[in-house]
């Protein structure tokens, strides 16, 4: 339940629409709700602006299932993360207007258009194509969250000349996510080229001496560019969700 609910239930019961013990049964499990596996937190987008967001690694897909019905059933805007071929093709069955993403894994629905509360545009730029997975997720986050999102793919700095062909669209957005592996560079090139906030994303790709994504963890956190945050190794997720509170504030 949003505010925008919590809203129309308070006017009904104002204008005696609706009965106190009705509207009472429908806020009665707001807080949260136990079924058994799992603790929805239905109050969290009253407290925060968007609903509990479903992991989907280490779930079976009856519970994901499960929790997306519950929530569905309060109108909630759905985004699943980590989610295989075949665990979306058995929560599809059961739900078929959910739509899968393969390229970033995600589940999502809405009811009705997504409003937008963004107010700017937030750009993604991957380094390499194998990035893109993770700026997929991203992008998926941050559209679900009601912003334009916007993205540039493959331009690192093995061909750099890429992405400064680009510089008109660097310069027009509000807010960057800048995903890459190996040596993780991009961010600190970026960083020194425009004055937006610039949320860089480690992944994992890359050989041996890249740790699973830690040397390009290690050269973000040490960037010399002034702007760059960083989020997690292949959170794509949380950068997507980091850039839409900034492009609404």
């Amino acid at each position: 339940m949003n505010p925008e609910n919590i809203r129309q239930l308070l006017g009904k019961v104002k204008k005696g629409e609706l009965a106190i013990d009705k509207a009472l049964e429908r806020v009665k499990t707001l807080p949260f709700e136990d079924i058994g596996f799992a603790t929805l937190d239905h109050h969290r987008s009253l407290r925060k602006g968007f609903p509990e967001v479903i992991w989907g690694e280490g779930k079976t897909s009856s519970q994901i299932t499960i929790i997306i019905k519950k929530m569905m059933s309060r109108n909630h805007p759905i985004l699943v993360t980590r989610v295989d071929v075949r665990k979306a093709a058995q929560i599809k069955k059961s739900i078929p207007q959910i739509s899968y993403h393969p390229v970033s894994r995600t589940l999502t629905s809405t009811t009705g258009k997504i409003s937008k509360t963004g107010k700017g545009t937030i750009l993604v730029i991957s380094a390499g194509t194998s990035d893109i997975p993770v700026a997929e997720e991203a992008v998926i986050t941050a559209t679900i969250m009601g912003n334009k999102v916007d993205h540039l793919y493959d331009v690192g700095v093995a061909g750099i000349h890429r992405l400064v062909d680009k510089k008109e669209k660097l310069m027009s957005s509000s807010v960057l996510i800048v995903v890459a592996g190996m040596e993780g560079a991009l961010p600190s090139v970026i960083g020194g080229l425009i004055d937006k906030p610039i949320i860089a994303v480690p992944t994992s790709t890359g050989y041996g001496t890249g740790l699973g994504g830690i040397a390009a963890l290690l050269s973000m956190l040490n960037s010399c560019a002034s702007g760059v945050a960083v989020v997690n190794i292949d959170n794509g997720f949380g950068a997507g969700y980091i850039a839409s509170l900034i492009n609404s504030v």
